[in-house]
């Protein structure tokens, strides 16, 4: 059997990339949304991971999970590698709003201790011919998972029992995107003033780059510690071909807002989304997170996820020795700029879930938790 140190990052590069099957021994999980989903938050040693568990690699993944009497063993090829438990369900999830709204409606729980919310759930870009082909956020609307628009005061109400219930530690506020100008930035300096009534947690809120950089300021301002300006690849073919709405917005607009934001809310807390395994040239990935770490925004790497429902639902996942040798070799711009996901207070990077990145910036010096 496996120790635990030994698992990360070698073992959880794979396991992100082609999943869990669970055999119905969890209940609970992600489905649809804007980010990665389909997928469930485990405990690993004392770390909290999130693993796909209901897209097509999982249904077929050489990773299982196996009820054994020392508890829930991890098994590869029918060999039990190490044991790990689900993340428990939360309690905030069983209330609802005065108005009879179920809290998971309005917010849930990722990883262990964030508290995620896609503030307008819907999107300009949501037209098959427009819309980004990794996402599901007008999935999970669809499907009555979820509600069009949160309210500060639902937002706040949420978030509140969240952090007497559940302790969470820190909130990610993200969107999808209503207007081609602000690109929903001024509405979540309204959620924020609305959660900062009742509670001190550090908030993440990600969007497109607006049209006016003083929004940035507006943001801290409101009480917002960081800011997710997601591009997902650098590569502008792969932009054009998988974001051909999105795409319409320039990589040299992004670079402009990642200097804008960084002037606000100081270097590392910034960061960027950014999917490998879309058919990307890695020489000019590689350049990017260089570029954007130069600035002082984190390049948040994760692993194409093949989302039920999406136009890739279909796709595969990315290897996992491209994974690790990308991993690799941005870890090593992270300890070259002195960023690490340690050092952001909120959103993506801090929570990492997602990425197995934290765990290289670790093995190369450039911090850790």
């Amino acid at each position: 059997m496996i120790r635990e140190e030994d698992l990360i990052p070698t073992w959880l590069v794979d396991l992100q990339n082609k999943g869990l099957q669970t055999n119905g021994l969890t209940s609970g999980g992600r489905r649809g949304g804007a980010g990665p989903s389909d997928d469930q938050a485990f405990v690993i040693g004392d770390r909290a991971v999130m693993i796909p568990t209901a897209n097509k690699p999982a249904e077929a993944s050489p990773y299982r999970l196996v009820r054994t009497a020392s508890g829930l063993a991890l098994q590869y090829e029918g060999k039990t590698l190490m044991y790990m438990d689900p993340v428990k369900r939360p309690k905030f999830y069983d209330l609802k709003t005065r108005d009879g709204i179920p809290y998971h409606k309005i917010a849930v729980l990722h990883g262990s201790d964030v508290l995620a919310s896609t503030v307008i759930q819907n999107c300009i870009r949501w037209a098959p011919s427009k819309r980004c082909k990794f996402c599901a956020i007008g999935n999970s609307l669809e499907s009555g998972a979820t509600i069009p628009v949160k309210t500060p005061e639902q937002l706040a109400e949420v978030v509140k029992a969240a952090e007497e219930l559940d302790g969470i530690r820190q909130i990610t506020l993200t969107t999808g995107t209503p207007n081609e100008t602000d690109r929903g930035a001024r509405y979540m300096i309204e959620v924020v003033k609305g959660i900062r009534k009742v509670s001190s947690l550090p908030i993440e809120v990600q969007f497109e780059p607006p049209n006016d950089i003083r929004l940035y300021q507006e943001l801290k301002d409101a009480g917002a510690n960081t800011v997710g300006l997601h591009v997902e690849s650098f590569d502008e073919d792969v932009r054009k071909k998988m974001m051909p709405s999105k795409s319409a917005i320039p990589l040299e607009t992004y670079f402009d807002a990642f200097e804008a934001a960084v002037a606000v809310f100081g270097r590392n807390q910034v960061n960027t989304y950014v999917i490998l395994g879309m058919g990307e040239d890695v020489e000019k990935t590689v350049e990017g997170c260089r570029r954007a770490a130069e600035i002082g925004v984190y390049p948040f790497l994760v692993p194409l996820r093949p989302l039920k429902g999406t136009l890739l639902e279909h796709a595969e996942p990315p290897s996992s020795a491209y994974m690790e040798t990308v991993y690799r070799r941005v870890a090593a711009i992270l300890e070259e700029h002195r960023l690490s996901s340690a050092f952001s207070e909120a959103g993506c990077a801090r929570c990492g879930a997602c990425s197995a990145l934290p765990f290289f910036e670790k093995s190369v010096g450039a911090g850790s938790r």
